[in-house]
């Protein structure tokens, strides 16, 4: 459906990042679906549009009606540049509703402006907390559920999280995660998009996967050295092929210190589908994204997580995940741990109709 972007329009969705143009994607499908006008503005915070205007192909996702393109730069500079950027598009827009995702600048940016320019403001994934406040995500997170007027929470955890920080409960509404809806979805494109285990000569429940980005694990050379060197030990114990996308950053680093690397496959950042692929079929996957451990825990993929702590507790709940941070002896006891589990825990994460149900209450309560 091709928007005429001058009008006023009903829902304005923000993303910035990929993961929430991906935990997103099921609530832009069901506007799509019910013909809910709409429009989608891109910040750019990861990458530039053009960077991403694949991206949005691939999830077919329509193409954003604004994009800011804001770049990286420090937290500061850019939720100032993201609000004023937004500022500009609603001061024109005037939309009814204002949709941020999670934890990001963008979500701070958004999530602010809406609330000065009194926009009625849905926060989804709204409750999560890992109480760490050093982490800027952390910030974001409590920032927005406290402007915002429709709180879309997740799980229980997430809703009493909000009631015991005094919000009135009138504005939460457990719905469960996007994610659930979005890795369903795009499991199905991903599979017409051909065989990523093939790429990587792996077979189903034979090789390790890894994901390593959060700046305090790898701009620190003791941590990333530890998480590198548990990682061939654990390829010595297990002898089964350990994938590990590399950030181009990680990379720079592992050259820098000079880290031997045994035993793993260091490859380019790869495709969501490819990733979403390996994630599925993967024995285990040793982590520090929020994202991934819930995707792990909805895919029945055992997960163990490279932080000290997590906003998503409900995966540790169920047995689908343990945190271990990066001390080597840790991480090795956690994968023993994790493969020696049961697995066929339940998803705390809802049924995979979040998307719907966030729409449902917006139309409901917009009027």
């Amino acid at each position: 459906m091709q928007k005429d972007s001058s009008h006023h329009h009903m829902i304005s969705i923000i993303v910035g990042t990929r993961p929430e143009i991906i935990k997103m994607s099921p609530i832009i499908r069901e506007c799509q679906r019910r013909n809910i006008d709409f429009s989608l503005l891109h910040t750019g915070q990861h990458y530039s549009y053009e960077m991403d205007r694949i991206f949005f192909e691939e999830l077919n996702l329509p193409v954003p009606d604004h994009h800011l393109d804001v770049g990286s730069g420090s937290h500061a500079d850019q939720t100032g540049a993201i609000m004023s950027g937004i500022g500009r598009v609603y001061e024109e827009e005037r939309p009814d509703v204002v949709l941020v995702q999670g934890d990001t600048n963008t979500v701070l940016a958004g999530s602010l402006v809406a609330a000065k320019m009194r926009v009625p403001l849905g926060h989804v994934e709204a409750g999560l907390r890992s109480y760490d406040r050093t982490m800027p995500e952390e910030v974001n997170r409590v920032v927005s559920d406290h402007v915002g007027d429709w709180l879309f929470a997740p799980t229980e955890k997430a809703r009493e999280n909000l009631l015991k920080e005094g919000i009135d409960e009138s504005k939460i509404l457990v719905t469960g995660n996007t994610i659930v809806d979005a890795v369903y979805q795009n499991l199905e494109i991903a599979k017409k998009r051909g065989d990523a285990l093939k790429t990587f000569e792996v077979r189903p429940k034979e090789y390790f996967l890894v994901t390593a980005h959060r700046q305090e694990n790898v701009d620190n050379p003791e941590k990333l050295q530890h998480i590198i060197s548990a990682l061939t030990t654990i390829h010595k114990q297990y002898t089964i092929p350990i994938i590990f996308p590399v950030h181009p950053r990680t990379r720079k680093m592992i050259d820098q210190f000079q880290i031997p690397v045994n035993g793993i496959f260091l490859t380019d950042p790869i495709g969501f589908f490819s990733f979403l692929q390996l994630e599925s079929k993967a024995r285990l996957v040793l982590t520090d994204s929020g994202g991934v451990q819930e995707e792990c825990c909805i895919l029945g993929v055992p997960c163990v997580t490279l932080r000290e702590n997590t906003e998503r507790p409900e995966t540790v709940d169920v047995r689908a995940n343990t945190i271990v941070g990066t001390e080597p002896e840790r991480i090795l006891a956690g994968v023993q741990k994790m493969i020696g589990g049961s697995g066929g825990w339940s998803n705390p994460y809802g049924d995979g109709t979040a998307g719907e149900k966030i729409v449902n209450i917006i139309t409901k309560r917009a009027k």
